[in-house]
């Protein structure tokens, strides 16, 4: 593979794919984006890795990014998204997960019974997990982790069900789920 810049691998896009790309990227679709150059992309050779070019997109166009915003973490909120699970909530739980974007987040979820199930409260993300906490900070401790266990204790709290969290101190997607 040739040795170019992101700058240099951009310019070499037809001006469709990079007006495409932007578009992705305006919406806050990375994956998407990325996708769009490395589909395009492949007749120069260039690969996944170069495709993440895209994130020189975000920052090249700074504010103007929608970002997707975050999902809430205060009581009341995380409250109203609870008892609008379709069920009786048992449970609230953490769970690890992950992706290319993001790099390690967490999700709560209610757990319900009548029907079973599980309903996503939140996802938190470093970035929201940062917010969430402000000057608090989060120690060793992955911030995500430290704001979802946070949120998810006071939630079950509230709802008198049991919290669980299966692995807090280290990022583990494959960590035992809860089991009433």
């Amino acid at each position: 593979m040739a040795d170019y810049t992101a700058a240099e691998w951009w310019e070499l896009l037809p001006a469709g794919i990079r007006q495409q790309a932007d578009g992705y990227v305006l919406q806050d679709a990375y994956l998407r984006a990325v996708r769009a150059v490395l589909e395009a992309g492949r007749a120069h050779d260039l690969g996944l890795h170069e495709a993440q070019l895209v994130h020189d997109r975000y920052v090249h166009h700074g504010d103007r990014v929608a970002r997707t915003p975050d999902s809430p973490l205060d009581l009341e909120s995380l409250t109203a998204l609870a008892r609008g699970a379709h069920g009786r909530v048992v449970a609230v739980e953490a769970v690890w997960d992950g992706d290319t974007v993001h790099d390690w987040f967490v999700v709560l979820l209610a757990l319900t019974a009548d029907p079973v199930g599980e309903h996503r409260l939140a996802t938190v993300y470093r970035s929201a997990a940062v917010r969430f906490l402000a000057d608090e900070g989060s120690g060793p401790l992955h911030p995500s982790a430290v704001a979802a266990d946070r949120a998810g204790r006071a939630l079950a709290v509230h709802l008198r069900v049991p919290f669980h969290f299966a692995s807090p101190h280290t990022p583990d997607d494959e960590a035992p789920r809860f089991r009433p």
